[in-house]
């Protein structure tokens, strides 16, 4: 077989979109090959721009160049910036706003936010998982999308995530709407 093509295995398998921040530490890192070794038992292709895929395009182009070969989408939220201590809406001066403090949470990459933002949509299914401690705001919060967002902890063994009730039917729903876009991408328009 050539370098750079597909093995007989992964031919048949369904390609998605895997977006997550550069791991920072080993935690992180595991629960990424985990994940990945786990979807593709399970019959899937991750792909990620700048680990799988490379474009020459700007990233905007190429992201979305990339998500419209995938059939779904998986974002992990990781963990990147520390807020030991921050104040909110700071020096604000209308009524109906107050000043809030933010103590020992952690900000994830802005693009854990813009990749799942592109998929709703292109109109692919889209599972979110959010380390625990990273502030859930904007698509990162409980109910944005409809779908509820698991939060992990990379401080427990992966295993004992992938193996839960949780993680399974959260997977089996996510998992059955994107085999339904695999079926429906290779439909005829509809007239009516």
């Amino acid at each position: 077989m050539r370098a750079g093509s597909p093995s007989p295995r992964s031919r048949f398998k369904i390609s998605i979109f895997l977006s997550y921040p550069k791991p920072c530490n080993s935690q992180q890192e595991t629960f990424v090959e985990a994940l990945c070794d786990y979807l593709d038992d399970r019959g899937f292709v991750p792909r990620t721009l700048g680990v799988t895929d490379y474009d020459m395009d700007a990233p905007m182009k190429a992201i979305r160049r990339l998500m419209l070969e995938s059939n779904a989408l998986i974002t992990i939220a990781f963990r990147r910036t520390y807020i030991e201590r921050a104040i909110g809406n700071y020096l604000t001066d209308l009524p109906d706003r107050s000043a809030y403090v933010i103590t020992d949470q952690w900000l994830t990459s802005p693009w854990s936010h813009i990749e799942p933002a592109m998929a709703f949509q292109l109109g692919l299914p889209i599972l979110i998982l959010r380390e625990r401690g990273v502030i859930a705001d904007g698509i990162l919060e409980k109910g944005f999308l409809g779908t509820y967002m698991p939060e992990f902890d990379t401080s427990t063994p992966v295993d004992k995530y992938l193996d839960s009730p949780e993680w399974h039917d959260l997977l089996w729903k996510w998992e059955g709407q994107t085999r339904k876009v695999v079926e429906t991408k290779g439909d005829p328009p509809k007239l009516y």
